[in-house]
């Protein structure tokens, strides 16, 4: 028996936890290692150094090399070298560089400045540790994300996000340059081999969204000729991290399940959804979602840790077998 080849869309703390369960739901198939798209809308450059937040959660939680308490960098970093370009007015005092962190950082942008790509840069972080899966950044271009708030004021994702915890009204999101921009090589022809394509929980509108915005993904997604099957950040009505909701309600879309399985669409009109996991918490808008064109699947999507995260995948992926039509994907 062949496991189901895999593509994940993720971004951010909730698509790293995700990642996790699909890479053991996955090795307990037989399957193929998952290729996973990361959002890249929030890189930027700091003191010198590109970083990429998505790009990195998800490689030090795949590497077990993750901070799981603050949610965010290596675990047992220090912070030296932050407090001294803090002393010289360096930086961002507000945004925190951790020493290994920074390690990463530094070779990052050596390795782009002697010509790399960020898809290559990622190949080579990949060599240093068993992750598992394949991640691609969703593009080569620098797209980030910049803020339009209420006043007309323009803000960089992170300083609207990490200094000013998303208070600042914002009236649009922005990734100048992203219409230019064209999927890193791997992306779309890991979209066209899958047999199936999992949103991840992750924010709809700065870390999947960005990716739905590169040229070429979205009508990917659309034509793919395995299932879509997306999983709901929201459960009971409410984000489960972030301030995902601020978000939404910039974009004039409700914070919940079926709102946000609406925001996406379906593939039969012109979206990118087959199917949608709702939380048990929100079960009652499975008609909402159906009437939307979208099957829904009614789960438990906290993901508490790497067993519930793969039990959630596997409630994913029995819904694309659930909705397949060909005896190739029924073999799973």
């Amino acid at each position: 028996m062949t496991g189901p080849r895999v593509v994940v869309l993720a971004g951010g703390v909730g698509g790293s936890k995700f990642t996790l369960g699909v890479r053991e739901a996955l090795k307990r198939r037989g399957a193929p290692e998952a290729t996973v798209v990361a959002n890249t809308g929030d890189d930027l450059w700091l003191s010198g150094v590109r970083l990429q937040p998505d790009v990195d959660s998800l490689v030090y939680a795949l590497a077990g090399v993750n901070d799981t308490q603050r949610g965010w960098g290596r675990v047992g970093d220090t912070e030296r070298v932050n407090h001294e370009l803090q002393e010289w007015g360096a930086g961002w005092p507000w945004f925190t560089l951790g020493d290994l962190d920074l390690g990463t950082h530094l070779a990052r942008t050596g390795w782009l400045r002697e010509g790399s790509t960020p898809a290559q840069v990622i190949e080579r972080m990949s060599q240093r540790w068993q992750l598992g899966v394949r991640v691609l950044p969703m593009t080569n271009a620098e797209v980030d994300t910049h803020v339009v708030l209420r006043d007309g004021a323009v803000l960089h994702f992170q300083e609207w996000w990490t200094r000013h915890r998303a208070a600042l009204e914002p009236a649009a999101f922005q990734n100048p340059g992203i219409a230019e921009a064209r999927p890193a090589p791997g992306v779309l022809e890991a979209i066209a081999a899958a047999d199936v394509v999992l949103i991840a929980p992750s924010n709809p509108v700065v870390s999947i969204g960005p990716i739905l915005a590169v040229p070429g993904i979205r009508d990917a997604l659309r034509s793919a000729p395995g299932a879509v099957v997306g999983v709901s950040p929201i459960i009971g009505g409410r984000v489960v991290r972030g301030m995902a909701d601020v978000c939404l309600t910039a974009i004039g879309v409700d914070t919940s399940a079926a709102a946000v399985a609406a925001h996406y669409g379906a593939r039969t009109h012109d979206g990118i959804l087959d199917a949608w996991l709702l939380a048990e918490e929100d079960g009652s808008e499975s008609g909402a979602v159906s009437e939307c064109g979208i099957r829904p699947v009614v789960a438990p999507l906290w993901m508490t840790d790497a067993a519930a995260s793969a039990a959630i995948v596997d409630a994913a992926l029995d819904a694309a077998l659930d909705g397949a039509a060909s005896d190739d994907s029924a073999r799973w």
